[in-house]
């Protein structure tokens, strides 16, 4: 009885907990309970489910994998093509992807294959100037061995990124659909390094967005792919 009493006690406190965090919180917050504290949103740093997990509905990758499955489906590339010697995979980047804003940063334009440049080449380049200003590792993309295997990622366009390897490797595409590939925003890793800040990308998150086209258009793949979800875009993130 003294245990049932105990359970039942530590129980309403919690939901009480639960419903006054809910009143405060402003109708724009998004409230996220862990069985943790995550050390940041840098999914590249981190290997733990408790970070990643935070962090997932923050990004989006190149590829994704079907929610509930292995199965890969395009993400913030629409389609890509793979060179007949298996060496060089060409993504097709979807448009009108934009980035949410915080309170030090408002984005000027849409997503392009400069945040993709961005993002790989700050985990292939020791000599990066992100990187530089702000060392850390990436222990998903060096144990997988692609800074070694990943020969160089350059842009054809601002929509068309290409991504050569050294080495054939049947697992790539499933690979980058892990969390350590989230997309981030190059202008504003641009901003964080000129006002000496570049730690805030870690701290201060900054989540993409989606118009309602691509909303429809993620829909359609997903029913075409048998998925039985779609990816949820966030009105904002304080």
């Amino acid at each position: 009885m003294r245990h049932t009493t105990v359970l039942s006690a530590i129980f309403g406190t919690s939901l009480l907990a639960m419903a006054t965090m809910g009143h405060a919180a402003d109708k724009k917050s998004l409230v996220f309970c862990s069985e943790g504290s995550p050390a940041g949103f840098d999914t590249a740093q981190y290997t733990t489910a408790t970070d990643n997990d935070a962090a997932e509905p923050l990004y989006n990758r190149l590829v994704e994998f079907e929610k509930g499955a292995t199965n890969v489906q395009p993400g913030l590339a629409t389609k890509w093509d793979i060179s007949e010697d298996g060496l060089t995979y060409t993504f097709h980047l979807r448009e009108g992807v934009k980035f949410h804003s915080n309170k030090e940063f408002k984005p000027t334009r849409d997503f392009n294959a400069d945040d993709v440049l961005f993002t790989f080449n700050r985990m292939l380049d020791p000599d990066h100037p992100f990187r530089k200003a702000y060392p850390t590792e990436f222990p998903y993309f060096n144990g997988m061995s692609l800074n070694k295997n990943i020969a160089k990622v350059e842009k054809t366009d601002a929509n068309t990124v290409v991504m050569t390897l050294n080495t054939v490797d049947a697992a790539f595409i499933q690979n980058i659909a892990m969390s350590f590939a989230s997309i981030l925003s190059a202008e504003y890793a641009e901003q964080l390094l000129k006002s000496g800040k570049p730690s805030d990308i870690n701290q201060s998150a900054l989540a993409r967005s989606c118009s309602s086209a691509i909303r429809k258009t993620r829909r359609s793949v997903t029913r075409a792919t048998n998925s039985t979800g779609t990816r949820v875009a966030f009105s904002s993130i304080n």
